[in-house]
């Protein structure tokens, strides 16, 4: 499966929930005009907060690309596509916020 196959099924499972108000704009996922994820070479990049990326990084999961200049979101590029969903869900969930009838 190619890497483009693989961006499209986590862009499936992401718009198959309509609360999520995700779209698609080539290969970068946007929720309400902001991107939050996006495919590079063989890699999805997402935003995600410091900690986390610090984390997934510290572990080998992710590299840590741009910081935010605020220090509150830093980019992470990851290769294991087996993570891309989840992390893409996450890079949603920051910026998007909470969805209805989840947390608030």
């Amino acid at each position: 499966m190619s890497d483009a196959s693989k961006f499209d099924d986590v862009a499936r499972d992401l718009f198959n929930d309509p609360d999520r108000d995700v779209t698609l704009d080539g290969f970068s996922l946007l929720v309400h005009g902001q991107k939050f994820a996006y495919l590079e070479g063989g890699s999805l990049v997402v935003r995600l907060p410091v900690e986390r990326a610090s984390d997934l990084a510290s572990r080998g999961v992710a590299e840590l690309g741009p910081a935010d200049p605020n220090n509150v979101d830093h980019w992470v590029r990851v290769t294991a596509s087996e993570d891309w969903s989840e992390l893409a869900a996450e890079a949603h969930s920051l910026a998007h916020g909470p969805l209805p009838g989840g947390e608030s």
